[in-house]
């Protein structure tokens, strides 16, 4: 895989590479319902530590996602700044507590309540964007679409996912390739170039983009349907994986976490944990 590469299944021999990917998917679906559920802050740290402990261990660079990142974390600042903008003073609702820490103009004033709250949505964050990363950058798509097949999903929906998820680093080839062209030709594309000119550039490789991947659409699903696809009710699976003590023990872990945030419901009397009324 080059530099470049973006969402694309990465070949490793690392222990989450080898994990069954229907047991990688139940792990997945469980804790980001976990996370998502919970505003326990002390289990959102721990499962941050967790997810990065299993970030490292999946032995992905940081080159192969930077792209990725950058790109969430930008509309991730964007949410968080809206929150604030829309309901600066949420998080005095939630906690029943009103702590300054400074004064603004009208309705915006800065407490410790609100931003516990956002630190709150930052930790869902870490949690579970590092875990799908990790699934998708160590899952075969063909082995992801089992996947989904074996949980009950349509297999022809399963094998239209895994598609998308196979072409997505084509795609972005093309888009490098594009550039390159462009750059090739005079015009500046790179980090040395103005935003304003890149921004141009890139709206100018989106329409050939889009015409190329139809044209990849149209050849696949012409080959799909000279062969066939879609007539029976079921089918078989090439890169299907059987399940092996530790696809189940991945599974009982991600049961028993997903328990405990629910559990802390009960403890906290609700999803949020309140520290202001301790």
């Amino acid at each position: 895989m080059n530099e470049h590469q973006m969402l694309g299944y990465i070949p490793d021999n690392t222990m989450i590479h080898k994990l069954n990917g229907t047991a990688k998917l139940i792990f997945l679906i469980l804790l980001s319902i976990a996370c998502m559920t919970t505003y326990d802050t002390r289990f959102l740290i721990g499962m941050t530590a967790f997810s990065l402990v299993l970030f490292k261990l999946s032995n992905i660079k940081w080159h192969q996602i930077s792209f990725v990142v950058k790109f969430i974390f930008v509309f991730s600042l964007l949410n968080i700044i809206a929150v604030y903008l829309f309901a600066p003073e949420y998080g005095v609702e939630l906690y029943q507590s009103r702590t300054v820490i400074l004064e603004g103009f009208g309705r915006f004033t800065v407490t410790q309540e609100q931003l516990f709250y956002e630190f709150n949505l930052v930790l869902k964050y870490f949690c579970t964007i590092p875990l799908v990363l990790i699934f998708l950058l160590t899952t075969n798509p063909s082995e992801f679409a089992s996947s989904l097949n074996r949980i009950g999903i349509s297999y022809k929906i399963s094998y239209a996912v895994a598609l998308a998820i196979r072409y997505i680093p084509d795609i972005q080839e093309d888009f490098v390739n594009i550039s390159l062209a462009q750059q090739a030709r005079g015009f500046e594309m790179s980090k040395k170039g103005k935003l304003t000119q890149r921004l141009k550039g890139t709206a100018q490789i989106v329409f050939p983009l889009i015409l190329s991947s139809l044209d990849r659409i149209e050849t696949i699903s012409i080959a799909m349907e000279l062969r066939r696809f879609g007539e029976k009710k079921k089918r078989t699976w090439y890169a299907q994986q059987p399940f092996r003590i530790s696809d189940f023990l991945v599974i009982g872990l991600a049961v028993l976490l997903t328990g405990i945030s629910f559990v802390l419901f009960n403890v906290n009397g609700g999803r949020f944990y309140n520290p202001f009324n301790e």
